[in-house]
C-alpha cells in the first residue's frame, strides 16, 4: 500500500515525539499488516508504546492529520478485524502483558497484551478461576478477547468475556483518557460505556487496562465422553440433558467428520468401538457434593440417550479425552489446504433443524464441512474446507458461506458468537441487523470517533474477502 504524503508527514512528526518507539522498517510493517485472517495491508508505521501517554500522543496526532489507527495484540483474529485495512499506523500492545491478582477481592488487573492462558495460570495459582477460554488462549490477548467478546468452552455455564469485565481504562479515539466502570462488584454511575467497548472490535477506543472478575476455582471435576448414532441424535440428547437442569461446565460436540479427521491424524479411535461417530464431551465442575449430585443425573441421562459412554477415571484420562477436541481443528486440513471457520450461534430450539440444514449444505456445495463447538451456548464452528488453488471449489466455498449465514439467521441464530464481524463477515451484517439498528451503531461510532480514524473500514462497509488474496503462510495457531 502506497503511503500518502499526508501520512508520511504525520509519521515524521510521530517519530520526533516518540523516537525509536515508531518502527518503519519493511519487516516491522509487514509483521503488523495481517492477523489470523491472513489479509495483509501494509501500515506506514508500527508504534510500540512504552507508557499510556504514548497512546494519547498517537491518537492526538492521528486526529489532527486524519491517519487511520489500528490496535494490535496477538493477531489471532480470524475475521480481519486486526488487519490495518486503510494502512496508517498500527499500535502494538502485545508486550503490555502484566497480570496482577487481588486474591482477597477475587479480581485480576491486566494489561491488554496479557495472554489469556497467562491470566488463567495466575488466577489458578491464587485459587481463583477466569472461565473464558478461547481455543487460541496460548496466543490470544485479553485486549483482543474484550474487543471481540470472546467465549470458549466454558461459555454455556459461566458466560463470555463481557460477563467478567468490571472496568476498563484507555483512550477515546480523540486521544482523551477515560475510565469505564471501577474495580468494584457493583457500579451504576452514568451510562454503561464499558459494555460499548466490549465487542466493538477496536473501533470505539483503545484499552490500556482491564479489571476482570474471578470466581472460586472449582474443587472437583468429572468428565464423560459419549457417542451417538448421528448428529440429530446428539442434538436431541443434549436438549434432554439441559431439560434436566444440568449445567455442565463444558459441553463440547464433534460431528462425525471432525471425529474422522482426528482419528485419521492421530491413528487412534476417539471412542473405542464407536469409530467415526459423533461424540460429546461433558465436564461437571463445582464442589464435590455438587459434582456428585449432577454426576448421577448425567450418568442416568447417558444410559438412556447415548449410543455409548465412558467416564474419565482421573484427570490424566480426562486430559487425554480433551486432547482430541484440541486436535480436531488442525486435522481438518487433510480435507483441503484452506478453511473458512465460521463461529455461528444456533438457538437450542433449532439444533435438530440446523443438523438437517448443514447436511443439505454439504451436498449442495459438494465440500467437506466438519463442525464442532460449544453445545452449552449453541456456538458451533462450521469449517468449510476447500483447496485454495481450485477455482471451482473456491467459488462453491464462497457461496456456501453466504447460504450458511442466511440459514443460521432464518433459524433465529447469530452470524458470529465470538470472532466478530471485522472484514470477513461484513457482507452478512445486514442479514442480522435492520437498517435502523446499523444506523444506531454508526451513530455511536461517529459520536466517539468523529474523525473516523480508529480501525476504519471494518464491520459497516462491505468487504469482499474473495477479491483479496490471502498470505500463504502458516501461523502458530493454525493447526492447534
Amino acid at each position: 500500500m502506497k503511503v500518502s504524503k499526508k501520512i508520511a508527514t504525520a509519521t515524521i512528526q510521530l517519530r520526533r515525539q516518540l523516537g525509536a518507539r515508531v518502527a518503519t522498517s519493511e519487516d516491522a510493517r509487514f509483521a503488523a499488516s495481517f492477523d489470523g485472517s491472513k489479509l495483509s495491508f501494509l501500515p506506514a508505521a508500527v508504534v510500540f508504546p512504552k507508557k499510556e501517554a504514548d497512546i494519547g500522543v498517537v491518537l492526538a496526532l492521528a486526529n489532527k492529520h486524519g491517519v487511520p489507527v489500528t490496535v494490535r495484540g496477538g493477531g489471532t483474529s480470524l475475521t480481519g478485524s486486526g488487519s490495518p485495512l486503510r494502512g496508517g499506523w498500527v499500535v502494538d500492545v502485545s508486550k503490555w502483558d502484566k497480570v496482577t491478582i487481588d486474591a482477597e477481592a477475587g479480581m485480576a488487573t491486566v494489561q491488554p497484551g496479557a495472554k489469556v492462558a497467562a491470566i488463567h495460570a495466575a488466577a489458578e495459582a491464587a485459587g481463583w478461576f477466569y472461565p473464558p477460554d478461547p481455543a487460541s488462549k496460548q496466543y490470544s490477548t485479553i485486549g483482543g478477547n474484550i474487543a471481540c467478546n470472546a467465549g470458549g468452552m466454558h461459555g454455556g455455564r459461566y458466560g463470555v468475556t463481557r460477563d467478567f469485565v468490571l472496568a476498563l481504562r484507555g483512550f477515546l479515539p480523540t486521544g482523551e483518557a477515560v475510565k469505564w466502570g471501577a474495580p468494584t462488584k457493583k457500579f451504576s454511575a452514568g451510562f454503561n460505556l464499558r459494555d460499548l467497548w466490549i465487542g466493538s472490535e477496536g473501533m470505539l477506543g483503545v484499552i490500556t487496562e482491564a479489571t476482570l472478575k474471578l470466581i472460586p476455582l472449582p474443587a472437583a471435576r468429572w468428565t464423560l465422553l459419549a457417542s451417538f448414532a448421528d448428529e440429530i441424535d446428539a442434538f436431541r440428547a443434549v436438549k434432554v440433558l439441559f431439560g434436566l437442569r444440568v449445567q455442565p461446565a463444558i459441553c463440547e460436540f464433534l460431528d462425525r467428520y471432525s471425529v474422522q479427521c482426528a482419528e485419521a491424524k492421530t491413528g487412534k479411535t476417539v471412542f473405542e468401538g464407536q469409530a467415526g461417530k459423533p461424540v460429546m464431551l461433558i465436564e461437571l465442575a463445582g464442589t464435590p457434593s455438587e459434582v456428585a449430585d449432577q454426576k448421577a443425573v448425567v450418568v442416568a441421562w447417558a444410559q438412556a440417550n447415548t449410543a455409548a459412554f465412558r467416564e474419565a477415571r482421573d484427570r490424566a484420562e480426562a486430559d487425554e479425552l480433551w486432547s482430541v477436541r484440541r486436535k480436531c481443528s488442525g486435522a481438518m486440513f487433510a480435507l483441503g489446504d484452506a478453511k473458512l471457520n465460521e463461529d455461528i450461534v444456533v438457538p437450542l430450539r433449532s439444533y435438530e433443524k440446523f443438523a438437517v440444514f448443514l447436511d443439505k449444505l454439504r451436498k449442495k456445495s459438494r465440500l467437506p464441512i466438519p463442525t464442532f463447538g460449544h453445545l452449552g451456548d449453541g456456538n458451533l464452528h462450521v469449517n468449510i474446507m476447500y483447496h485454495r488453488e481450485n477455482h471451482a471449489e473456491y467459488l462453491r466455498a464462497e457461496k456456501a458461506v453466504e447460504e450458511l449465514m442466511k440459514g443460521v439467521v432464518a433459524l433465529g441464530g447469530a452470524i458470529s458468537g465470538e470472532h466478530g464481524i471485522g472484514l470477513a463477515k461484513s457482507p452478512f451484517l445486514r442479514m442480522q441487523h435492520s437498517a435502523a439498528e446499523i444506523k444506531a451503531m454508526k451513530a455511536v461510532k461517529d459520536a466517539l470517533d468523529p474523525k473516523g480514524i480508529l480501525n476504519p473500514g471494518k464491520m459497516f462497509e462491505v468487504f469482499k474477502v474473495w477479491e483479496h488474496p490471502r498470505l500463504k503462510i502458516e501461523l502458530p495457531w493454525d493447526h492447534k
